[in-house]
């Protein structure tokens, strides 16, 4: 990732705890993040993640050339219709995850904080002769999000406005422990470099699919045909349920141990004002689903979110 973003004006509203590791441009929480998750899920509020980077595509073939190099049908996108896309290596490897939407003029995509610059220069260098313009928004562009609309795109002029409109603000905290119950990965967390999507739940039979099924040639899509047609992919995603009584979060990257064995690794973590302590993990796909597993000394039960056998999203998705 590039060199961390400026921290967010709204870290001088009241309460503001700033975050940690690549989060830290934003609030962790504004004074409780079990009272920030329960108004988000009675739709109010709104979460700062101004941190996140923007791409910005313009030009006639826009939506051609996107389809073309992406996971996603994005041809005949309806302006306003928020959509996810992914970037795949040869190999069917996750590169890059944009959450997106097209206005009818402009396909305006966020991606993980730090990540915006290094999918400018790879959309730029897959060109050619095509009708486009790819820049990096993130200094004019920030990204809010909110129960009843889902992803706001916010002119960083007008941050402070936004907020006052939408409060009570709510804290990162809240927010991925909500995403984390909802089994959502988050891309580079939950992931590593040799995630394909039938892992982690970016495969489903649902409109918020990230990947389309039934459109043409994409680099990787081979990777992935294979494993949604014959199922069984290497790994994964699972929802942890952590022992309560150990009074710490694993961090990041550390190894999920079965039998004396390492089988995966831990990716985001949170405390869920109903759930407890819990954590989104990536296990090898034989690992038994009733296994309770080892995280840093913490005892993990799991809770299914991708079917061992086809490599689909199993949970519903909540809020």
């Amino acid at each position: 990732m590039s060199e961390k973003e400026p921290a967010s004006p709204l870290l001088a509203l009241p309460g503001a705890v700033a975050g940690a590791g690549i989060d830290a441009p934003v609030a962790a929480h504004y004074g409780s993040f079990n009272l920030e998750q329960r108004a988000l899920e009675a739709g109010e509020g709104f979460v700062d993640l101004s941190h996140r980077g923007v791409v910005r595509v313009t030009g006639p073939d826009r939506l051609e050339w996107l389809h073309s190099l992406t996971t996603q049908h994005l041809t005949h996108l309806q302006p306003g219709r928020p959509t996810v896309a992914l970037v795949l290596s040869p190999q069917g490897h996750v590169e890059h995850a944009l959450y997106a939407v097209d206005d009818g003029e402009v396909f305006t995509a966020h991606v993980e904080p730090g990540t915006a610059s290094a999918l400018v220069d790879w959309l730029d260098r897959m060109r050619f002769m095509m009708r486009v313009e790819v820049t990096d928004a993130t200094a004019d562009i920030a990204v809010a999000w909110r129960p009843a609309s889902g992803y706001d795109l916010v002119p960083r002029d007008r941050l402070a406005a936004y907020a006052e409109a939408a409060g009570p603000p709510a804290g990162l905290w809240a927010f991925e422990a909500l995403r984390i119950a909802r089994g959502e990965p988050r891309f580079g967390i939950d992931t590593d470099a040799r995630t394909i999507p039938n892992e982690v739940g970016w495969i489903t039979d649902e409109a918020w699919s990230a990947v389309h099924l039934d459109k043409g040639c994409y680099r990787g899509q081979e990777t992935v045909a294979r494993v949604h047609t014959l199922g069984r992919p290497p790994r994964r995603l699972t929802m942890l349920h952590l022992d309560g009584s150990v009074n710490r979060l694993p961090e990041a990257g550390t190894p999920l141990r079965y039998d004396g064995r390492d089988v995966g690794f831990v990716g985001s973590s949170a405390r869920h004002h109903e759930l407890g302590p819990i954590a989104l993990g990536l296990v090898k796909r034989a690992v038994p689903v009733e296994a309770v597993l080892d995280v840093d000394g913490i005892p993990a039960a799991q809770e299914v979110v991708v079917d061992p056998e086809v490599g689909l999203h199993a949970r519903p998705k909540l809020g």
